[in-house]
């Protein structure tokens, strides 16, 4: 709800600060005292169109400031939280109008698009009259209303699951439809692909061993003559190692004979000299298996080459390609199989657009049932309301594509036709505001307990009535104060009188400049104030008693 409002240099504003309850607010006063100045300056703050020359005159800047309590309000809070913007349950709307440069907006003092402001002030307050503010007139909201008024919650939230499901298998569907038409082509390119990998018929550890004998061949003269020279080394030339250490271990035998403590020295020569023979014997035997074999080299360094060259062509290492082999068969095995599993998915398709069509027109039925039973309600409030003869409707039509929505299949409109002998025109349309705002009223009364937005403004909503009717307007006014925060601009004691509080507007002038404000009133000053309403200039003990009586 709307706890409290701050104007700053707005029109004949200069400083203004209000404190706002819970139930019905009238605001009252004479006539040109700018009883909706409170009503233009929230409609700023919730995003409405800025204009220039709504700043006072003599002011560089008009600023608003409106702070909401939305710790009841579940939509409001999950908006303000999706957008990163939730406060602990409280709300501060901010709107600056600059006489040079933009206008700016403010949520929770972060800076924000209009068309932000505009969205989140849809949730909080709804204005009826002639105010560009006007959630009724949207057709989003009057399908809501209706389908809330008609209880539909499991049957919306079923056509919204219907048509989710079918909008996901009709996508899957045109995808593979396209896939199909490229299908013949992407099969020969394919089995091309496929051909050429299998021809190479790459086995799973043969690149590896591959590299390893072209590596053995490639090197096998320079490998023979080294290890040539090695063995020359270590065993056949006259100094080499083995004679010499051949010769180490017979003296160091005979000298450990003369001294034991040179045996463990003896025995570490003599395991040498028996590791080098055996080294020497396996290094002749790797000399006799090497290859020189100039045509198997080739041979080796051709097939190399046709696995990399392929590797290339596809971008991919060498060692993938038997990866690769299988990847192309099984896309191949997919598009083959192709039409099978597109008519399997057709025929799902037609099956969840048969359920999602079936469901639009269950669902069809149920509003066309509860359109008529809420025209009837409305059409009745509206006579109590001074529009003798008016009708309200509720029309239902295809949507012109003829295929269902998440919403169903059905535009729906609010009509009306506000006196007897005018046909019916869309909610939306209605010229009168004072109609408007009735109807509005009349609409509200017979939803209330559907509405999520915590604060109702009426503007006009007596306008040409009197009588029997204000009573009822009032009447209407304060029930819907029972459920939401409702403020009514109003000129009719009978409305104001059946107020929980009242407001009052009034205008100064020192002849130089012009200066409105708004006070709440106390017991004895809104006696007055109905006193005022009721006897004009002149008020007498019996109107005051009057006034009294009604506030009673």
């Amino acid at each position: 709800m709307l706890q409290h409002i701050q104007i700053h240099n707005l029109v004949i504003v200069h400083e203004l600060a209000l404190d706002l309850q819970t139930g019905l607010t009238a605001l009252t006063g004479e006539t040109g005292a700018g009883k909706s100045i409170l009503v233009d300056a929230l409609g700023l703050a919730l995003g409405g169109k800025a204009d220039k020359g709504m700043i006072r005159n003599g002011s560089d800047q008009a600023e608003i400031n409106a702070v909401f309590d939305v710790s009841q309000h579940p939509s409001a809070r999950d908006w303000l939280q999706h957008q990163a913007l939730d406060s602990d349950g409280e709300c501060i709307l901010r709107r600056v109008l600059a006489r040079h440069g933009r206008s700016r907006a403010f949520i929770n003092g972060r800076p924000v698009p209009q068309a932000l402001l505009s969205e989140l002030g849809s949730l909080l307050v709804s204005i009826h009259g002639q105010h560009e503010h006007q959630t009724l007139m949207r057709a989003s909201n009057q399908r809501m209303l209706l389908d809330a008024w008609a209880d539909h919650d499991p049957l919306v939230q079923a056509m919204k699951d219907s048509y989710r499901a079918y909008r996901a298998a009709n996508q899957q569907f045109q995808e593979l439809q396209q896939q199909s038409r490229e299908r013949n082509q992407r099969l020969d390119y394919l089995q091309f692909q496929i051909d050429e990998l299998e021809r190479l018929d790459l086995q799973e550890t043969e690149l590896e061993r591959l590299e390893a004998r072209q590596k053995r061949l490639a090197h096998a003269e320079e490998l023979g003559r080294e290890l040539g020279n090695l063995v020359q080394t270590l065993f056949e030339d006259e100094q080499a190692a083995q004679p010499v250490l051949a010769r180490a271990c017979v003296q160091l035998e005979t000298l450990s004979r003369l001294d034991e403590h040179l045996l463990p020295a003896g025995e570490l020569l003599e395991s040498a000299r028996i590791q080098l023979e055996e080294a020497v014997s396996l290094l002749r035997d790797q000399a006799a298996c090497i290859e020189y074999d100039p045509a198997l080299l080739a041979e080796i360094d051709t097939r190399l080459g046709s696995i990399h060259e392929l590797a290339r062509k596809h971008q991919v290492s060498a060692d993938r390609l038997p990866e690769l082999l299988e990847q192309l068969k099984k896309e191949k095995n997919d598009l083959d199989n192709a039409d099978q599993i597109l008519a399997s998915l057709g025929q799902k398709l037609m099956e969840l657009d048969k359920h999602c069509r079936a469901t639009a027109r269950k669902l069809s039925r149920s509003r066309t049932r509860a359109a008529r039973k809420l025209a009837e309600t409305i059409t009745a409030s509206m006579q109590e309301l001074g529009m003798q003869g008016g009708v309200f409707d509720v029309s239902i039509t295809p949507v012109e594509e003829e295929e269902p929505g998440a919403h169903g299949m059905d535009n729906i409109c609010f009509m009306v036709s506000a006196n007897p002998g005018q046909p019916l025109a869309p909610l939306a349309s209605t010229a009168s505001g004072g109609e408007l705002s009735r109807i509005s009223l009349a609409i509200q009364v017979a939803t209330t307990r559907f509405s999520e937005l915590p604060t109702l403004i009426f503007d006009e909503v007596d306008s040409g009535i009197g009588g029997a009717t204000a009573e009822t307007v009032g009447r209407l006014l304060r029930q819907l104060g029972k459920t939401s925060q409702v403020l009514c601009v109003t000129h009719l004691p009978q409305v104001a009188s059946q107020a929980h509080q009242q407001l009052r507007v009034s205008k100064q002038t020192d002849g130089k400049s012009t200066q409105t404000t708004i006070e709440a009133l106390d017991e004895h000053q809104r006696v007055e104030e109905i006193a005022r309403m009721l006897g004009g200039a002149r008020i007498t003990e019996q109107t005051l008693a009057h006034a009294r009586e009604m506030i009673g």
